[in-house]
């Protein structure tokens, strides 16, 4: 009996999560921090110095609500800014972009005027590396780079099937299956929470041959792998199958069996996002 009240508040509570407005963002708060976490633990000492002083400025933002007093602040601040209404409205579709897995891969279609993710990381990076511009705007181009990194390697947000990043595709989360529920809420949190949290701890110092072999490439390279893993393992393994052969839509599934395939995809993903963060930052800091 008390197993069973306990499930129930919860289902309750998961339910209130899911609801409660807030702003859209990829990974949700963990999966943010846990990437600016890795990188933090991985940069160069130089380079962690250079950040705790760019992150002394945090006041010349003027977003009080939304501090920017950590590495872990700063990977959720462009989320948080979205409240704050026109004076960040620019920055909306900074965070995804919308690259059809239906077609071939192709980001400059995908990516008018600049306007997502893959290219933000990069003028960002520019940003943050150019010491003659004021603290203050290179301390917003550290956070906006912190973020975009994670955004990236959330795979619904580097790829989609004409459905918003998942946001319309209807799905299951094992036995959590709220009407609303969609692809894209379970890939920002209840898997990533699940692959996070699962042992062993991601946030720790990695070796220089676990670094070669995750911290390589550039954005369009990282890009293509998130395109990739939308189209066979987001959306393939949710629909089972080819997921644009279907031919009417139905609610997408991810059964226990199917979590733990995910886990470990989900799990390097949030392990490369760190560890290629913190390669840019040490190229623009150290």
């Amino acid at each position: 009996m008390a197993m069973n009240r306990m499930r129930f508040w919860l289902a309750v509570l998961g339910m209130a999560m899911l609801l409660a407005p807030r702003p859209a963002m990829a990974w949700w708060d963990m999966g943010h921090t846990t990437v600016a976490r890795i990188a933090q633990a991985n940069v160069a000492p130089k380079t962690r110095a250079a950040i705790a002083a760019l992150l002394r400025h945090a006041p010349d933002l003027a977003t009080p609500g939304c501090p920017v007093n950590s590495m872990a602040a700063a990977s959720v601040w462009p989320d948080c800014i979205k409240t704050l209404g026109d004076r960040f409205s620019y920055q909306y579709s900074w965070h995804y972009q919308n690259i059809s897995i239906c077609k071939p891969y192709d980001i400059k279609a995908a990516c008018p005027d600049g306007n997502c993710v893959t290219t933000q990381i990069d003028r960002n990076f520019r940003l943050l590396k150019d010491r003659k511009l004021p603290a203050r705007e290179r301390l917003m181009a550290l956070a906006f780079l912190v973020h975009f990194v994670g955004d990236l390697h959330q795979p619904l947000h580097g790829a989609d099937k004409g459905d918003l990043g998942g946001n319309r595709q209807r799905a299951d989360y094992g036995d959590y299956a709220p009407e609303k529920l969609n692809l894209h809420t379970i890939w920002d949190g209840w898997l990533a929470e699940r692959a996070i949290t699962t042992p062993p701890p991601l946030v720790r110092q990695y070796s220089a041959t676990e670094r070669a072999a995750m911290a390589g490439g550039g954005t369009e390279d990282w890009s293509r792998e998130s395109w990739a893993l939308s189209r066979d393992m987001a959306y393939g393994l949710a629909l089972g199958g080819d997921p644009c052969a279907q031919q009417e839509p139905r609610r997408g599934k991810l059964d226990q069996g199917t979590i733990e395939k995910l886990v470990p995809v989900v799990r390097e993903q949030v392990e490369k996002a760190g560890l290629r963060l913190a390669r840019l930052l040490d190229e623009a800091l150290g």
